[in-house]
């Protein structure tokens, strides 16, 4: 039986409704970030002074239990289910919460952590994931290896006379990873074995000798990005996770949390859509004694079109938790995740430019968020990548 058919077969339920428990639970954190979220915006969190500004906030979630709400209390979380969390979503962004500085630890590195680390790495790493103590930069690309990630040269050899490792290597386009403590990525221990084989999956502490950090700025000014390199950096033995060699099968399920549900969740994309029919409708009034440079009824459809595209990511998603709280491993299903969302955030962005231009109603949020937003078919594997896993793994088509 093929994976469309086996798909094809699937006869989970999806819950579109919410529990009495779940709708307190939303009521419950709508009234804290109320009463809680900044009254003044906070500098961008890809920059150094508004890094900081964030970590303040993220502090602030833990302590109150919202940080990861779906993780076990005894990590930082309040053990909520994955209803629950996208409740969570749905409010932070309804509210316009400040972004989240801590992604790629919360979001990235922890559900690797929660299924390949040792009880001793998931006791010391998860809480101060969740805390913001520790801030966690991805070592993924280099200059030469960026969509194929198999191609990878930065290598890692036995110390001599230490349980441990010496890294060397370049890592490239490592998102806020100017302003990170420590940094997870692969490192080639092995090479006698091509492509995948022989990579490790290593956690690293930043600050220590034979680290360089170089920041570089994004097309909107800020500092988002850095270049990490390492010299001879030792890493201990218990600082790797998944095993020696085992690093391929590691970020395989690092890069699945980030293509899948936990990166991008409906919540952002739909108060996006709200903010789209607002503006909509403002450039709708302020335009009326002025001819529109494009079609009006075109623009509407783009609109509406919008919507429904966010709706039906919504909709994919609930049938994702279902299943996955039915029991079912929801596997190869973030690469159509990973192309829905990124294509979106795209269409969302690009008709509210045009809505803008619309009316000479230029609105630098919409700018930046159109800048930030055509990366998504990059970064968490390119699309193209994605539609070659989408045609192999899940609809049985040969290779090309």
């Amino acid at each position: 039986m093929t994976s469309s058919e086996e798909h094809a077969m699937r006869q989970v339920e999806v819950n579109l409704d919410w529990t009495p428990e779940e709708n307190d639970f939303r009521r419950e954190l709508s009234e804290w970030l109320e009463q809680n979220i900044p009254k003044a915006p906070l500098l961008s969190g890809d920059t150094r002074d508004g890094f900081v500004e964030h970590l303040k906030w993220e502090r602030k979630l833990y302590e109150a239990g919202y940080a990861a709400v779906s993780w076990p209390k005894e990590f930082g979380g309040r053990d909520a289910t994955l209803w629950q969390w996208l409740i969570f979503e749905e409010e932070y962004y309804r509210h316009e919460a400040p972004q989240r500085v801590t992604q790629n630890g919360l979001f990235v590195l922890a559900p690797a952590l929660f299924a390949f680390g040792t009880e001793e790495q998931q006791r010391q790493l998860l809480p101060r994931i969740a805390s913001g103590k520790d801030t966690w930069a991805q070592g993924w690309s280099e200059p030469e290896s960026g969509s194929d990630l198999a191609s990878l040269t930065s290598t890692a050899r036995r110390h001599p006379n230490r349980q441990g490792w010496l890294l060397t290597g370049h890592k490239t386009w490592s998102t806020r990873g100017a302003f990170c403590t420590h940094m997870f990525g692969l490192f080639r221990t092995s090479t006698e074995e091509k492509k995948h084989r022989g990579l490790t999956y290593f956690l690293i502490d930043l600050n220590q000798p034979g680290v360089e950090i170089r920041g570089f700025n994004r097309l909107d000014g800020d500092e988002g990005f850095a270049d990490i390199y390492l010299d001879d950096v030792y890493v201990p033995d218990d600082s790797i996770l998944g095993g020696v060699g085992e690093g391929w099968k590691v970020a395989m399920a690092s890069a699945g949390s980030e293509r899948g549900l936990t990166l991008r969740s409906p919540g952002r994309f739909k108060a996006t859509a709200r903010a789209l029919v607002d503006l909509y409708r403002q450039t709708t009034t302020s335009a009326a004694d002025q001819p529109f440079r494009q079609d009006a009824e075109s623009l509407r459809d783009a609109v509406v079109d919008c919507w429904i595209e966010t709706e039906a990511y919504d909709l994919l998603t609930k049938d994702q938790v279902s299943r996955m709280m039915a029991g079912e491993e929801v596997d190869f299903e973030s690469s159509i995740t990973k192309i829905a969302w990124s294509e979106l955030d795209i269409s969302l962005h690009e008709t509210a430019l045009a809505l803008e231009a619309n009316n000479s109603l230029f609105v630098n949020d919409w700018t930046k968020g159109f800048m930030f937003s055509l990366g998504g078919k990059i970064y968490a594997g390119t699309n193209e990548v994605q539609k070659n896993i989408i045609a192999e793994r899940l609809l049985g088509l040969p290779r090309n």
